[in-house]
Formats: structure tokens, sequence, C-alpha cells
């Protein structure tokens, strides 16, 4: 007589495969990318003229699989689930969100350079108008306050020059040796590439360096737990569960999950610095400007007058822009998924801690996941269904130092720190004001992730 757990396992199994195959074509970011001799153009006819991203040009890309048949197979999938494993399943409902944004992801395609294409991006990725979960503010508003703090002149004032010493290749060497400590039970493989726009992307299991760059000792770190321990570390924890193998694939569901967490593993290693964290905050703005009507040249010029380079303005404005319409109505809400996941991300540790349950906080990693699926994942984990993370960074391994680090920071809030800063700050006043070397304000540029 079959046993109804194995049965039930198999199932699972077999109709996490064939969302896994389904989706593997589907890639968003090289479907509406733009050529890098766009920038160039750009700043050859003055800056004056939008780059020629229309509805042509998106249509002319290649998107390598069949728009309606994947669309079909979708839906087939879909009703199985709910035949399979019923319409209330705990983890069949995961599935079927996960089936469902796939679902979405044709239509926002299917639709690139069109006014319908900001309908489909605010589906998946959220607006800027959204509320954090739990919270009365929106990303608009968290956006601005972060932009006010990396805009001080403390920012500034601490920046020094990281040097971009090692060319692509040497940059591969590098990085390589710094993942090999990491992932010991996996052969990550760091390349060199000629076909991407930013400076590094990371796959499934290899993270890929633009032969143009340059980079830095910071740019690297940067690297080592942004794209390798986040990005590249939850694909393998994802791969290796033994049913729920479409943990392993990321759809648009888990966009801020991923990016706020590896943005987090930045501060947490200090590895990033006040110019990054302004881009990333910048992208709220820049995606607010831009669902309220602006067009690529009006977010190209604000950033300009706000004190940004000519690259990181038009980098920006591109990102915003990428598949919708240049000359306003249709954006791309993606990078709101940063600050966003930012904050859900560290609310979510700092709840846990708080409820007395550090224990789901690892479960962080577990894979390609949104945060509201940890408590049905968590559950599947002690029913023997799903496997712990293989590669959590030490930080999260091993919780006594973060535990102490968010019991500070949890009892700051009983102090007066409007009536602190004013005691530091009459004192301060006493100081001379002047810049030591090490801390002298130089322009600071950081890898396009």
């Amino acid at each position: 007589m079959p046993n109804p757990l194995e049965n039930y396992q198999q199932k699972l199994r077999t109709l996490s495969d064939r969302l896994v195959a389904i989706q593997q074509p589907i890639r968003i970011l090289d479907a509406i990318k733009w050529p890098a001799q766009w920038r160039e153009e750009f700043f050859a006819r003055g800056a004056n003229t939008p780059p020629p991203a229309d509805k042509a040009y998106y249509q002319s890309i290649p998107l390598g699989f069949d728009l309606n048949q994947t669309r079909a197979e979708l839906k087939s999938l879909l009703s199985d689930i709910k035949k399979e494993l019923g319409k209330k399943d705990p983890l069949g409902l995961i599935l079927q969100d996960t089936t469902e944004q796939y679902l979405l992801v044709m239509d926002l395609l299917k639709d690139r350079g069109t006014t319908g294409f900001i309908d489909h991006s605010r589906a998946l990725y959220g607006s800027a108008h959204d509320h954090l979960i739990g919270d009365r503010r929106s990303l608009k508003e968290v956006g601005e306050h972060l932009c006010d703090i990396f805009h001080l002149p403390a920012a500034k004032h601490i920046s020094f020059a990281q040097p971009k010493l090692y060319d692509a290749e040497q940059s591969v060497g590098i990085l390589q040796s710094k993942l090999d400590g990491y992932f010991t039970r996996h052969n990550v493989q760091v390349k060199l590439s000629d076909g991407i726009v930013s400076d590094a992307a990371a796959g499934g299991d290899s993270i890929k360096l633009n032969t143009r760059s340059k980079f830095s000792d910071r740019d690297l770190h940067v690297l080592e737990v942004h794209e390798g321990w986040v990005h590249v570390g939850t694909t393998l924890n994802g791969r290796a569960q033994p049913y729920a193998t479409w943990l392993g694939v990321g759809s648009p569901r888990i966009a801020a999950h991923q990016e706020g967490l590896a943005v987090l593993l930045e501060t947490l290693t200090f590895a990033s610095f006040p110019a990054r964290a302004r881009r990333i905050s910048d992208r709220v703005t820049a995606i607010h400007m831009a669902e309220e009507g602006a067009d690529f040249l009006d977010v190209y010029r604000h950033f300009i007058a706000a004190g940004l380079s000519q690259n990181d303005s038009y980098a920006v404005a591109q990102r915003v822009f990428r598949g919708g319409r240049v000359n306003g109505g249709a954006v791309f809400t993606k990078d709101l998924s940063y600050v966003r996941g930012f904050v859900e991300n560290l609310n979510f540790i700092h709840s846990a801690i708080s409820a007395g349950r550090p224990e789901l906080i690892p479960m962080l990693f577990l894979g390609k996941l949104n945060l509201n699926d940890i408590p049905v994942l968590y559950g599947a984990y002690l029913s023997g269904i799903i496997d712990p993370p293989q590669y959590v960074p030490p930080m999260f391994s091993d919780l006594n130092g973060l535990y102490v680090w968010f019991g500070f920071a949890n009892g700051m809030h009983l102090i007066d720190m409007e009536r602190v800063q004013g005691h530091f700050i009459d004192m301060f006043s006493t100081i001379p004001s002047v810049c030591p070397t090490i801390m002298s304000p130089t322009a600071t540029q950081d890898v396009e992730l």
C-alpha cells in the first residue's frame, strides 16, 4: 500500500520540476536590456535625446521561447497543482502563486514598450506608493528618508577613494578564491563575459564579470556577499531541496526578499558605503518620478542636478525606463525591491528575535522565497519535506552576535536622541573643522549590479 507522505512528496516534486523546466528560458532582464553603445551615443548627442528604446526595438529582441505556448503550459500546470495537491495545500499555494507570477511575466514581456507595461510591472514588483509590510509608511517615504541620510555632508566627508586596481581577469581569480572558501559542496565559477551591460551578474552557480570593467577591493567584497553568499547561495540551497525544487528558481515574487537580503548582507559585513546606499535609495525616487509622469530626460536631469555624475544619472534612468517608454507613461519598478526588501528583512529578523523565534532566521537563506512563505516552509522542514539550507552566512548560522546587535538596537528607542545629539553637536562646535587625509571627500563609485 503506498505511503501517503511519499505519494505527496512525489507529486510535489513532479509539479515543482515542471515549473522549473517551463521557466528555464524566461529571462526578463535579457528581454528588456539596452545595448551598451546607447550610453555613448546619448552623450555624443549632448544628452538631449533619449535612447531609441521603443516598442519596435523590444519586439526585435528574441525571447527564446514561444509566449503563447509557455502561457498554455503554465495554465495547465496551475490546473494540475490544484487537482493533485488540492486548492488549499500550504506548499501547493506557494507553487500556485509562483506559477501565477510567471503568467503575469508573459503579459509583461508581451507589452514591452507600451503603456500596458507599467500595470504588469506594478503587479509583479509593486509601486513607490506601496506600503511596507505592517507599516504605515510608503516606499516613497522610506526612500526619501534614506536619500536625506545618504546626502548628509558626513556621507561625503568619510568617503575616500577606492582605486580600481584589478582588471576583469585579475578580479576573476581574486573573487574565485573568496568563493571557494565559502561554497565547499559545489563548484561555483567566476567567469568573464562581454555580454552583460552591468559590471557583474550572478547566474545559477556562477558569477559573470564584465570584461570591460575594473574592480576595487571594496567592489569584490560587495560581489562576494551580494552575488555570492545571497544570490548564488540561495540558488544552490533551493536546488538541493528533495521535493520543493522551485525554491532554486526566482520569480518576481521573491525579488524584494533576494535584493533586500543582499543589501542587508553588504551592511552587516561592512562591504557597503554611503555612495552605494545612496544609489539604491535614489532608485526609489526615480521610480516615483517616472510613475508620476516624468520621462527619461526628466529623471536623468534630476540626478545631474542632485550631484550625480553623468554616467550614474544615465544608469539610474536606464534601469527605470528599460522595458517601458522613454517618453513617459510606462516604467520598470523592479528596483523598488532593494529598499523594500532591506527594510522588510530587517523587520522580520527584529520581530523573530522579539517573539522568541530566532530559529526562523536562517530560513531566510533556504532558497528563492517570499517572507510570507517562511511559516509554511518551516512547518514543512519540521515534517521532513524541506531540507535546511546548506549555505548560511556565518552571522546567521551562529546567531549570538546578531541577537546582541539587534538587542542593543532595540534598546536605543528608550533614548531621547534629539536631546543627546544636541549635547554632542554643541561639543563638536568647539572642534576645528579639519578633514583627515584618509577621510577626504572624493568621488567614489561602486560596482554596478
